[in-house]
Protein backbone atom coordinates (compact mmCIF):
# COMPACT_ATOMS: atom_id res chain seq x y z
CA UNK A 1 0.00 0.00 0.00
CA UNK A 2 1.24 3.29 -0.78
CA UNK A 3 1.76 5.66 2.43
CA UNK A 4 2.03 8.75 0.06
CA UNK A 5 -0.82 8.39 -2.82
CA UNK A 6 -1.07 12.21 -3.71
CA UNK A 7 2.42 12.88 -3.71
CA UNK A 8 3.30 9.76 -5.86
CA UNK A 9 0.33 10.82 -8.42
CA UNK A 10 1.88 14.06 -8.84
CA UNK A 11 5.60 12.29 -8.91
CA UNK A 12 4.45 9.33 -11.41
CA UNK A 13 5.57 10.83 -14.49
CA UNK A 14 9.39 11.69 -12.70
CA UNK A 15 9.32 8.00 -10.88
CA UNK A 16 8.74 6.62 -14.38
CA UNK A 17 11.75 8.56 -16.42
CA UNK A 18 14.47 7.82 -13.01
CA UNK A 19 13.11 4.43 -12.78
CA UNK A 20 12.70 5.12 -8.73
CA UNK A 21 10.19 5.06 -5.99
CA UNK A 22 10.24 8.47 -5.28
CA UNK A 23 11.36 11.59 -7.93
CA UNK A 24 13.54 12.97 -5.83
CA UNK A 25 17.34 13.75 -7.09
CA UNK A 26 20.23 14.80 -5.03
CA UNK A 27 22.32 17.65 -6.70
CA UNK A 28 25.47 16.39 -7.33
CA UNK A 29 28.06 18.24 -4.99
CA UNK A 30 31.67 17.48 -5.62
CA UNK A 31 33.64 15.70 -2.87
CA UNK A 32 30.24 14.92 -1.21
CA UNK A 33 28.37 12.76 -3.77
CA UNK A 34 30.40 9.81 -4.42
CA UNK A 35 29.27 6.31 -3.74
CA UNK A 36 28.56 6.46 -0.05
CA UNK A 37 26.00 8.93 -0.13
CA UNK A 38 24.67 8.15 -3.96
CA UNK A 39 23.93 4.33 -3.06
CA UNK A 40 22.17 5.47 0.27
CA UNK A 41 19.94 7.90 -1.58
CA UNK A 42 19.02 5.25 -4.27
CA UNK A 43 18.44 2.59 -1.78
CA UNK A 44 16.13 5.45 0.03
CA UNK A 45 13.77 5.34 -3.53
CA UNK A 46 15.76 8.71 -4.36
CA UNK A 47 18.00 9.25 -7.18
CA UNK A 48 21.43 9.03 -6.14
CA UNK A 49 23.86 10.96 -8.62
CA UNK A 50 27.75 10.55 -8.65
CA UNK A 51 29.33 14.67 -9.00
CA UNK A 52 32.41 13.65 -11.40
CA UNK A 53 33.59 17.31 -11.18
CA UNK A 54 37.35 17.24 -12.15
CA UNK A 55 37.79 13.31 -11.78
CA UNK A 56 39.84 11.49 -14.58
CA UNK A 57 38.22 8.77 -16.59
CA UNK A 58 40.01 5.91 -14.28
CA UNK A 59 38.79 7.68 -11.19
CA UNK A 60 34.97 7.71 -12.52
CA UNK A 61 35.56 4.70 -13.54
CA UNK A 62 36.30 3.31 -10.26
CA UNK A 63 33.42 5.29 -8.71
CA UNK A 64 31.04 4.30 -10.88
CA UNK A 65 31.98 0.23 -10.14
CA UNK A 66 32.36 1.25 -6.23
CA UNK A 67 28.68 2.82 -6.12
CA UNK A 68 27.13 -0.61 -8.21
CA UNK A 69 28.38 -2.86 -5.37
CA UNK A 70 26.76 -0.60 -3.26
CA UNK A 71 22.72 -0.49 -4.37
CA UNK A 72 20.96 -2.05 -7.70
CA UNK A 73 18.94 1.04 -7.99
CA UNK A 74 18.92 3.18 -10.51
CA UNK A 75 21.67 6.45 -10.17
CA UNK A 76 22.80 8.93 -12.18
CA UNK A 77 26.28 10.60 -13.48
CA UNK A 78 27.04 14.25 -13.52
CA UNK A 79 29.41 15.57 -15.85
CA UNK A 80 30.70 18.97 -16.22
CA UNK A 81 30.61 20.34 -19.94
CA UNK A 82 33.88 22.06 -19.96
CA UNK A 83 36.31 19.25 -18.52
CA UNK A 84 38.54 18.70 -21.01
CA UNK A 85 38.15 14.86 -21.35
CA UNK A 86 34.15 14.85 -21.36
CA UNK A 87 34.25 12.44 -24.55
CA UNK A 88 36.24 9.92 -22.26
CA UNK A 89 33.95 10.20 -19.66
CA UNK A 90 30.93 9.63 -21.43
CA UNK A 91 32.79 6.71 -22.82
CA UNK A 92 33.16 5.54 -18.93
CA UNK A 93 29.54 5.92 -18.21
CA UNK A 94 28.63 3.93 -21.99
CA UNK A 95 30.82 1.07 -20.24
CA UNK A 96 28.89 0.54 -16.97
CA UNK A 97 25.68 0.80 -18.72
CA UNK A 98 24.95 4.36 -16.47
CA UNK A 99 21.08 5.20 -17.49
CA UNK A 100 21.00 8.95 -16.57
CA UNK A 101 23.68 11.32 -17.66
CA UNK A 102 23.47 14.93 -16.07
CA UNK A 103 24.95 17.81 -18.17
CA UNK A 104 26.54 20.76 -16.16
CA UNK A 105 28.16 23.87 -16.13
CA UNK A 106 27.14 25.23 -19.62
CA UNK A 107 25.81 24.26 -23.18
CA UNK A 108 26.90 20.98 -24.18
CA UNK A 109 29.59 20.56 -26.42
CA UNK A 110 28.76 19.67 -30.34
CA UNK A 111 28.20 15.58 -30.53
CA UNK A 112 28.09 14.95 -26.31
CA UNK A 113 24.25 14.48 -26.16
CA UNK A 114 24.27 12.24 -29.28
CA UNK A 115 27.07 10.41 -27.64
CA UNK A 116 25.40 9.67 -24.13
CA UNK A 117 22.23 8.77 -26.05
CA UNK A 118 23.68 6.45 -28.52
CA UNK A 119 24.82 4.41 -25.68
CA UNK A 120 21.05 4.21 -24.08
CA UNK A 121 21.26 6.49 -21.54
CA UNK A 122 18.96 9.85 -20.91
CA UNK A 123 20.32 13.03 -21.27
CA UNK A 124 19.24 15.81 -18.01
CA UNK A 125 20.46 18.96 -18.76
CA UNK A 126 20.41 22.72 -16.72
CA UNK A 127 19.39 25.95 -18.78
CA UNK A 128 18.83 29.22 -17.14
CA UNK A 129 16.31 30.61 -19.99
CA UNK A 130 13.12 29.46 -21.24
CA UNK A 131 14.71 29.58 -25.24
CA UNK A 132 17.69 27.84 -24.19
CA UNK A 133 15.36 25.03 -22.31
CA UNK A 134 13.24 24.75 -25.55
CA UNK A 135 16.48 24.62 -27.08
CA UNK A 136 18.18 21.75 -26.09
CA UNK A 137 15.05 19.96 -25.56
CA UNK A 138 14.48 20.15 -29.50
CA UNK A 139 18.38 19.06 -29.88
CA UNK A 140 17.65 15.57 -28.01
CA UNK A 141 17.31 16.29 -24.17
CA UNK A 142 15.43 13.96 -22.27
CA UNK A 143 14.79 15.80 -19.16
CA UNK A 144 15.63 19.43 -17.46
CA UNK A 145 16.32 20.82 -14.37
CA UNK A 146 15.80 24.29 -13.42
CA UNK A 147 17.67 25.61 -10.57
CA UNK A 148 16.93 29.13 -8.64
CA UNK A 149 20.08 31.06 -7.53
CA UNK A 150 18.85 30.02 -3.41
CA UNK A 151 21.02 26.59 -4.38
CA UNK A 152 24.34 26.23 -3.06
CA UNK A 153 27.45 26.02 -5.25
CA UNK A 154 27.27 27.41 -9.31
CA UNK A 155 24.01 29.27 -9.65
CA UNK A 156 22.31 31.48 -11.57
CA UNK A 157 20.76 35.36 -11.49
CA UNK A 158 16.92 34.13 -11.19
CA UNK A 159 15.14 32.67 -8.00
CA UNK A 160 13.29 28.99 -8.16
CA UNK A 161 9.95 30.31 -7.62
CA UNK A 162 10.51 32.70 -9.95
CA UNK A 163 11.84 30.30 -13.04
CA UNK A 164 9.30 27.65 -11.80
CA UNK A 165 6.20 29.99 -13.06
CA UNK A 166 8.06 30.42 -15.80
CA UNK A 167 9.31 27.45 -17.12
CA UNK A 168 6.71 24.95 -15.90
CA UNK A 169 3.22 25.75 -17.47
CA UNK A 170 5.48 25.99 -21.08
CA UNK A 171 7.14 22.96 -20.73
CA UNK A 172 5.80 20.37 -17.98
CA UNK A 173 3.15 19.10 -20.36
CA UNK A 174 5.62 17.46 -22.94
CA UNK A 175 8.76 17.30 -20.69
CA UNK A 176 10.21 16.37 -17.52
CA UNK A 177 10.88 19.49 -15.68
CA UNK A 178 12.67 18.81 -12.22
CA UNK A 179 12.89 22.02 -9.74
CA UNK A 180 15.88 22.56 -7.75
CA UNK A 181 17.05 25.40 -5.54
CA UNK A 182 16.29 26.53 -1.90
CA UNK A 183 13.79 23.34 -1.40
CA UNK A 184 14.38 21.87 2.09
CA UNK A 185 11.11 20.72 2.88
CA UNK A 186 8.42 18.47 1.59
CA UNK A 187 5.43 21.36 1.39
CA UNK A 188 7.85 23.27 -0.77
CA UNK A 189 8.05 19.82 -2.86
CA UNK A 190 4.41 19.66 -2.86
CA UNK A 191 3.71 23.24 -4.78
CA UNK A 192 5.84 22.70 -7.20
CA UNK A 193 4.54 19.18 -7.88
CA UNK A 194 1.28 21.02 -7.92
CA UNK A 195 2.46 23.52 -10.98
CA UNK A 196 3.57 20.51 -12.99
CA UNK A 197 7.05 19.84 -11.83
CA UNK A 198 7.70 15.53 -12.61
CA UNK A 199 9.85 15.69 -9.35
CA UNK A 200 12.46 17.79 -7.59
CA UNK A 201 16.24 18.06 -6.71
CA UNK A 202 18.02 18.86 -3.05
CA UNK A 203 21.86 19.00 -2.09
CA UNK A 204 22.08 20.85 0.49
CA UNK A 205 19.34 18.64 2.39
CA UNK A 206 21.54 15.64 2.26
CA UNK A 207 25.12 17.23 2.41
CA UNK A 208 24.77 16.10 5.91
CA UNK A 209 23.19 12.95 5.81
CA UNK A 210 24.65 10.29 8.11
CA UNK A 211 25.70 8.42 5.20
CA UNK A 212 27.84 11.52 4.06
CA UNK A 213 31.45 11.63 3.69
CA UNK A 214 31.81 15.21 4.57
CA UNK A 215 33.99 15.74 7.43
CA UNK A 216 32.25 16.37 11.02
CA UNK A 217 33.79 20.06 10.81
CA UNK A 218 32.04 20.81 7.65
CA UNK A 219 28.73 19.24 8.91
CA UNK A 220 28.58 21.49 12.17
CA UNK A 221 28.90 24.56 10.19
CA UNK A 222 26.07 23.11 8.37
CA UNK A 223 24.22 23.12 11.89
CA UNK A 224 25.31 26.39 13.08
CA UNK A 225 24.12 28.21 9.63
CA UNK A 226 21.35 30.53 8.80
CA UNK A 227 19.86 31.02 5.51
CA UNK A 228 21.68 34.56 5.23
CA UNK A 229 24.89 32.90 5.86
CA UNK A 230 25.09 31.75 2.48
CA UNK A 231 26.01 34.54 0.27
CA UNK A 232 26.57 34.28 -3.30
CA UNK A 233 30.63 35.34 -4.30
CA UNK A 234 30.69 38.99 -5.86
CA UNK A 235 32.47 39.18 -9.79
CA UNK A 236 35.29 40.93 -9.49
CA UNK A 237 36.30 41.62 -13.45
CA UNK A 238 33.66 41.59 -15.65
CA UNK A 239 35.99 40.34 -18.60
CA UNK A 240 36.12 37.01 -16.60
CA UNK A 241 33.10 35.37 -16.90
CA UNK A 242 32.60 33.73 -13.54
CA UNK A 243 29.57 32.23 -12.42
CA UNK A 244 28.68 33.38 -8.85
CA UNK A 245 28.57 30.18 -6.46
CA UNK A 246 26.31 30.03 -3.34
CA UNK A 247 28.27 29.32 -0.21
CA UNK A 248 28.72 30.13 3.63
CA UNK A 249 30.54 33.15 4.24
CA UNK A 250 34.38 32.66 5.82
CA UNK A 251 37.93 33.86 4.82
CA UNK A 252 38.04 31.40 1.71
CA UNK A 253 34.92 33.86 0.18
CA UNK A 254 37.29 36.48 0.60
CA UNK A 255 40.19 34.30 -0.97
CA UNK A 256 38.03 33.77 -4.36
CA UNK A 257 37.56 37.49 -4.94
CA UNK A 258 41.60 37.59 -4.29
CA UNK A 259 42.04 34.93 -6.85
CA UNK A 260 39.43 36.69 -9.66
CA UNK A 261 41.98 39.83 -9.40
CA UNK A 262 44.98 37.42 -9.84
CA UNK A 263 43.57 35.90 -12.55
CA UNK A 264 42.19 39.09 -14.24
CA UNK A 265 46.20 40.37 -13.99
CA UNK A 266 47.06 37.07 -15.37
CA UNK A 267 44.79 38.04 -18.73
CA UNK A 268 45.88 41.53 -18.62
CA UNK A 269 49.51 40.61 -19.45
CA UNK A 270 48.06 37.90 -22.18
CA UNK A 271 49.72 35.50 -20.39
CA UNK A 272 47.09 33.00 -21.00
CA UNK A 273 43.95 32.69 -22.73
CA UNK A 274 40.16 33.62 -21.69
CA UNK A 275 39.04 29.41 -21.56
CA UNK A 276 42.47 29.00 -19.66
CA UNK A 277 41.54 31.71 -17.29
CA UNK A 278 37.95 29.81 -16.80
CA UNK A 279 39.51 26.89 -15.97
CA UNK A 280 41.57 28.20 -13.19
CA UNK A 281 38.55 29.42 -11.72
CA UNK A 282 37.04 25.89 -11.75
CA UNK A 283 40.10 24.21 -10.59
CA UNK A 284 40.09 26.91 -7.59
CA UNK A 285 36.76 25.91 -6.27
CA UNK A 286 37.44 22.42 -6.65
CA UNK A 287 40.51 22.60 -4.28
CA UNK A 288 38.68 24.65 -2.05
CA UNK A 289 35.79 22.45 -1.81
CA UNK A 290 38.15 19.93 -1.17
CA UNK A 291 39.43 21.21 1.91
CA UNK A 292 36.56 21.98 3.72
CA UNK A 293 34.71 18.61 2.84
CA UNK A 294 37.50 16.44 3.13
CA UNK A 295 40.05 18.46 5.30
CA UNK A 296 37.66 20.35 7.51
CA UNK A 297 39.28 23.30 6.99
CA UNK A 298 36.07 25.47 7.44
CA UNK A 299 37.77 28.40 7.45
CA UNK A 300 39.69 28.46 4.43
CA UNK A 301 37.78 26.13 2.21
CA UNK A 302 34.36 26.41 0.46
CA UNK A 303 31.53 25.62 2.06
CA UNK A 304 29.19 25.46 -0.50
CA UNK A 305 25.75 25.35 0.69
CA UNK A 306 22.44 26.62 -0.42
CA UNK A 307 19.59 29.21 1.31
CA UNK A 308 18.23 25.67 3.13
CA UNK A 309 21.10 25.38 4.97
CA UNK A 310 19.12 27.24 7.94
CA UNK A 311 17.02 24.01 8.10
CA UNK A 312 19.80 21.39 8.16
CA UNK A 313 20.28 20.80 12.22
CA UNK A 314 21.06 17.71 12.22
CA UNK A 315 22.52 13.81 10.57
CA UNK A 316 20.12 11.87 9.59
CA UNK A 317 19.85 9.05 7.16
CA UNK A 318 19.17 9.80 3.87
CA UNK A 319 16.12 7.13 3.22
CA UNK A 320 14.72 9.22 6.27
CA UNK A 321 15.64 12.56 5.10
CA UNK A 322 13.55 11.25 1.96
CA UNK A 323 10.95 9.62 4.02
CA UNK A 324 10.54 13.04 6.06
CA UNK A 325 10.25 15.09 2.30
CA UNK A 326 7.23 12.80 1.25
CA UNK A 327 5.33 12.79 4.93
CA UNK A 328 5.58 16.55 4.80
CA UNK A 329 4.65 16.78 1.10
CA UNK A 330 1.69 14.29 1.54
CA UNK A 331 0.68 16.06 4.65
CA UNK A 332 0.23 19.48 3.11
CA UNK A 333 -1.16 18.31 -0.26
CA UNK A 334 -3.62 16.65 2.17
CA UNK A 335 -4.59 19.75 3.78
CA UNK A 336 -5.07 21.89 1.10
CA UNK A 337 -7.10 19.68 -1.19
CA UNK A 338 -9.26 19.28 2.27
CA UNK A 339 -9.85 22.79 2.58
Amino acid sequence: MNAFPKTSALMARGCEFLGTEYAIMCGAMSWVSERNLVSAISNGGGFGVIACGAMTPDLLDAEIAATKAMTDKPFGVNLITMHPDLPDLIAVCAGHDVGHVVLAGGIPPKGSVEAIKAAGAKVIVFAPTLALAKKLLRSGADALVIEGMEAGGHIGPVSTSVLAQEFLPALSEEHVVFVAGGIGRGEAMAGYLEMGASGVQLGTRFACATESIAHPDFKKAFFRANARDAVASVQVDARLPVIPVRALKNKGTEEFTAKQREVAGVLDREEIAMAEAQLQIEHYWAGALRRAVVDGDVENGSLMAGQSVGMVKEEEPAAEIIAKLMAESEAALGGRRAA
